[in-house]
């Protein structure tokens, strides 16, 4: 279960040479914006393994015969799934239901987690493997990955890709112990921190008693397009903010993609 991303499919990759027999895979419709390398639905079409919804994967528990055979699983996997996993789907693997997640935890749950390290200048990321219980990024921790970053310079962006190189190095040293019959760690969390959507919001807001460090972290915080950067309401219209260094990547991009005068 996972969304269209080049380490999603990296994942799926990895179980197929690994030896895993996959049952169904769960992927966001098709998005024009994902290049193929990202779509996670034409690589479970390619290797020939049933797509389903999430919600067919609940009406086919407890029933035979009716949608993909989830008989004898191992391991419920989701990685960066956008959805909360509900019962039965999370008892339905004999060794668990995990989840992959792009920040530490439990420093950082939910969304928003690599606006908030760039805002509050963290020196260290990581990525977490926990099992999935019934809260949202609460479950008892497999493992943690921590690593530096540049306060200074990190995008949204660039994190998220630094992120889900490691998250996919993550996700084959689980499954991998899993295979090889180990068992998986667990640890629980304990208290942790949990950013809201109206949360996350407000943090991308530019106001005009800003001090001008903050609104340059801020525009490098939400930098990931096509999404909304940092913004700044104008005559009723939200506008995103850009500096400098981001012009020059994108002048960059366009240059290597012949957008060129």
């Amino acid at each position: 279960m996972g969304k269209h991303k080049r380490s999603a499919v990296g994942g799926l990759e990895h179980l197929l040479s690994s030896g895993w027999e996959v049952a169904a895979v769960v992927a966001p419709p098709p998005d024009d914006r994902a290049a193929p390398e990202q779509r996670l639905d034409l690589a479970a079409a390619a290797a020939d393994i049933p797509l389903a919804s999430d919600h067919e994967l609940y009406a086919a528990l407890g029933r035979s015969g009716d949608g993909p055979d989830l008989s004898g699983v191992d391991l419920v996997l989701s990685f960066l799934f956008w959805k909360r996993i509900r019962r039965p789907l999370i008892e339905l693997g004999r060794l668990g239901c995990i989840n992959f997640h792009p920040a530490p935890l439990p420093d950082m749950r939910g969304i928003g987690g690599y606006n908030v390290a760039i805002l509050e200048g963290w020196p260290r990321w990581g990525v977490s493997a926990h099992f999935v219980d019934d809260d949202l990024d609460t479950g008892d921790v497999v493992r943690v990955e921590r690593f530096a970053i540049d306060g200074e310079h990190e995008t949204a962006l660039s994190l998220d890709l630094r992120s889900q190189a490691r998250l996919l190095d993550l996700f084959r040293w689980t499954v991998d112990r899993a295979a090889a019959g180990e068992p998986l760690p667990r640890k629980p969390q304990g208290e942790g921190r949990y950013v809201t959507r109206a949360e996350f919001e407000s943090l991308r807001s530019v106001r005009s008693d800003d001090p001008p460090e903050l609104t340059a972290r801020r525009i490098r915080a939400f930098w990931y397009p096509p999404h909304d950067g940092a913004t700044i309401q104008l005559d009723g219209r939200t506008l995103t903010l850009l500096d400098r260094g981001l012009l020059n990547e994108i002048a960059g991009a366009y240059r290597d993609a012949g957008v060129q005068p």
